[in-house]
């Protein structure tokens, strides 16, 4: 797909739902860094029930890395969403974002509540201005995103985290993505917070919350569920940041569960 400002977005879609049945559509999008690559292994479970949209967002992945004369923009990002829901002729769907990702669904729900069936935040607070994410920009000038990704990856993975191939996978994944607009992403993001706006979130919302989150303010998912009136928290007690890239499967089964509760 092509969006209004020209960049060319790519996006996958997967649906193995009844032949009979006409599902409801399930978008995913991925956290800064990520592609929707990284969310392979909640697929099997989610496109058994839902047609599961993922896409790649600006500048990750295989979409188009927007020129540096393309003013980037909150607004923009979300706009791509809707222009993608238009695209596939999809009126509303669920939107299930992990960190970043998390940060269009919010925005979608607040200024799109009509598109918006609910959302599902995995490590997702309102924005990422009360974090350390600022000193993410020289020390990834220095080092490249790869060393400093691999020297910061306890933020990221759980100590001792048993499979040393996953974690060598998801620094190359990361690797893949263009650097410089990996460092304008987070620069623009990392200066944006709106936490006097999530109770305007209309919809069911599930809060999946790291109980260990090293990223930024951590009370901020018991802030977020406490402001948004039809919200449901649940926190992986010791859990680092990427929590759907180390335990997929109960990510999706707590997806599963919420969507399966609120839309019988």
């Amino acid at each position: 797909m092509r969006t209004g400002d020209g960049v060319r977005i790519a996006y996958y879609i997967d649906d193995f739902t009844d032949p009979w049945r006409r599902p409801q559509a399930l978008f995913m999008l991925h956290s800064a860094m990520g592609s929707a690559r990284r969310l392979y292994a909640m697929v099997p479970h989610l496109a058994r029930h839902y047609r599961v949209v993922r896409m790649d967002l600006r500048g990750h992945g295989s979409s188009e890395v927007p020129a540096a004369d393309i003013p980037l923009t909150l607004e923009r990002l979300v706009q791509d969403l809707v222009e993608l829901l238009d695209h596939l002729e999809i009126d509303k769907a669920h939107f299930l974002g992990v960190a970043a990702g998390g940060y269009l669904a919010q925005q979608l729900a607040i200024h799109h509540p009509q598109r918006v069936l609910s959302i599902l935040l995995f490590a997702s607070k309102p924005g990422l201005k009360h974090s350390q994410a600022p000193s993410w920009i020289p020390a990834i000038e220095r080092k490249g995103l790869h060393a400093f990704l691999a020297e910061t990856i306890s933020d990221r993975f759980p100590e001792g985290h048993q499979d040393r191939r996953q974690i060598e996978w998801f620094l190359d994944e990361a690797s893949r993505n263009d650097v410089a607009f990996v460092k304008r992403f987070i620069l623009h993001m990392s200066g944006l917070y709106w936490m006097e706006d999530v109770a305007r979130i209309g919809c069911p919302t599930l809060i999946a919350a790291p109980g260990a989150e090293p990223i930024g303010n951590a009370s901020a998912y018991g802030e977020m569920h406490r402001l948004i009136p039809s919200s449901e928290l649940v926190v992986y007690e010791g859990g680092r940041h990427n929590i759907c890239d180390y335990m997929p499967d109960r990510c999706a089964q707590d997806a599963l569960s919420f969507l399966t509760r609120r839309f019988p």
